[in-house]
Formats: structure tokens, sequence, C-alpha cells
């Protein structure tokens, strides 16, 4: 079984072929197959109730996630689900003579089974996908599967620094991630060795190129501006540029025995949107370690996983 973040088996025909019929919603409770809708209310006793197309179904409130019975997982992860997609599995279907369907669903059931058969599985420096949930100042919560929770840390995101996680991500945005560290049942993320060393980066650019970037800091010495989320520049200072602008930057350099851009800032641009369109480098299911460094400079700055 395929164990993904929520949302993405939504719209697939198997799923909508299972979930707009008596007969499908049956199927799928002696298959055990995972199926998803939309949460349509959480009740006062925090029930999820979901919408179907052929009726109504209920997710009580112990089997809305893994950990709710024991009190590890607080309700507001029920409560932040309506208007949302759930996964969930079958447990109960019922018609009654007017032809009405109802359905008693665990999502609880979905986690568990991914938790058994792929996220308990997964080790440092297996590469997975995720889709971004929410964003807090400390880093990006993403589901790795079935509404199953990790966070990436905000210093882990991408070698330029960012000033929050929106910056670089938004919410529903599909991902990749590498696994750096497991306690227990809880993954930890990290990204950035994702997004290609310095060498491959500034691969993309050359000397005498005019480029556009973003303000990430200023320092009393320059301003740094990011050209890629893993390569950043020092331009001469300027007035009336702040963090966050977007730029047009000269490049007048490209050091790579000391890794370094230097730049020149040309103009000052309408702040446009994030991006959400991400590049990625490594294209593999695991990686043993990455060096950032570019070879000529000497430097060590290694990530290692599994050690």
């Amino acid at each position: 079984m395929n164990y993904r973040p929520e949302g993405s088996l939504l719209r697939t025909n198997e799923n909508l072929a299972h979930i707009s019929t008596f007969e499908g919603l049956c199927a799928a409770r002696d298959s055990g197959a995972i199926l998803e809708s939309r949460a349509a209310v959480c009740t006062g006793a925090h029930d999820l109730i979901i919408d179907l197309p052929c009726g109504k179904g209920i997710i009580p409130r112990e089997e809305g996630a893994v950990g709710i019975k024991e009190g590890t997982t607080r309700d507001i992860a029920l409560i932040s689900r309506v208007n949302k997609p759930v996964c969930f599995t079958v447990r109960e279907v019922k018609r009654t003579p007017d032809g009405t369907v109802s359905a008693v669903l665990s999502r609880k059931a979905a986690q568990e089974m991914c938790l058994r058969d792929y996220a308990g599985k997964l080790v440092p420096g297996d590469v997975i996908g995720a889709r971004v949930t929410h964003l807090e100042q400390f880093g990006c919560f993403v589901d790795i599967g079935c509404g199953i929770s990790s966070l990436i840390p905000i210093d882990s995101i991408s070698v330029s620094r960012i000033s929050h996680p929106s910056d670089r991500f938004t919410v529903g945005q599909f991902i990749k991630a590498v696994v750096k560290s497991r306690d227990g049942q809880r993954l930890c993320l990290t990204h950035k060795e994702l997004l290609g060393t310095w060498t491959e980066n500034a691969e993309s650019f050359s000397p005498g190129e005019t480029v556009s970037g973003i303000v990430r800091t200023i320092e009393s010495y320059g301003i740094f501006v990011e050209l890629a989320p893993n390569l950043a520049g020092l331009a001469e200072l300027k007035e009336g540029i702040r963090p966050g602008q977007r730029v047009s930057v000269y490049i007048k350099a490209i050091i790579p025995e000391k890794m370094k851009i230097k730049l020149v800032i040309v103009d000052a641009c309408e702040d446009i949107p994030v991006d959400s369109t991400i590049e990625y480098f490594f294209s593999g299911s695991h990686m043993d370690s990455w060096q950032y460094a570019a070879e000529e400079s000497g430097r060590q700055m290694l990530s290692r996983f599994g050690e």
C-alpha cells in the first residue's frame, strides 16, 4: 500500500469509486483500503463528520488520530481537520430502507497501518515525500503520510538563512525531505541537503550577469542576497534596502576557494510572492552523507546520516 500525505488520494478515480457508493464502501471495509474525503464538522464531542457522496461518515473521537485516547495527541488535531481531507478505513457500513448510507470510519487505523508498514521503517538518510501542514517561527510541520506529522526545523530548511518558514514554503505544498533522526515514532526531518551543494548552485551563475535575488540579512559590512535557496552572495551596502526585498544584482566575482560571491545591487523591485517551485538536485531515495562546501575551499560542511 502506498502511504501518502492526506489530500493525495482525494480526487483519484479509485478513491472516488469507493466513497461514492454503498457497494464501494463495503468493498473498502472488506479489503482494508485507506480512503479519503473531506471533514465537514467536528462535533462538540470531537467526533468528525465526513462528507461522502453516497451518505455520511463519522470518525468517533478516539478513532480520530493515534494518541487521542492516550492523551499524547491533543484534540486540536481533530478540530483543525474541518474543511480538509482526512484519510480513514471503513469499520461499518449501513443502509436504511430509504437508501440512506452511514459509515463508521477510523483515521487512527489508517495511521497505525502507516506507522507499522511505512513510517516505522524509515531510517536516517531516507528521502521521502511530504506535504506542508502549518508553519511556525521555529520550523515547518509536514504530513509524511496519513496525517502523521513531522518537523523540519527552520535551520534545516535551506543553507540560505530565512526569517520564517513562510519565506520558503506555503501550506498545502508538496515537498521532499530527508529523515534526519528518530525518537521512537517521532521523526525529525531536514530539507537543505536536497537543494544542491555550493558548487552545483554556483554553476548556474556567471560573473558579469545581472540576476534576481532576495535580501536576507543586512550587516554593517554588506547585504546578504539569496540567489538560490542554498546560495547567497554579499553585496555592497545600499540605502533603502530591507530584508525580504526582491532585488536585481550584478555578479562581480565568484570565488570557489573562499565560497564567496561578490554582488552589487542594481535596483530594488516590487515584492513577489513565495515561489512554490523547488528545484531538487538529489533524485535518489536515500543518502548516507552530503558535503555542501566547495572542494576548492578545503572546508567541511558535512551532513552524515545513520551515525
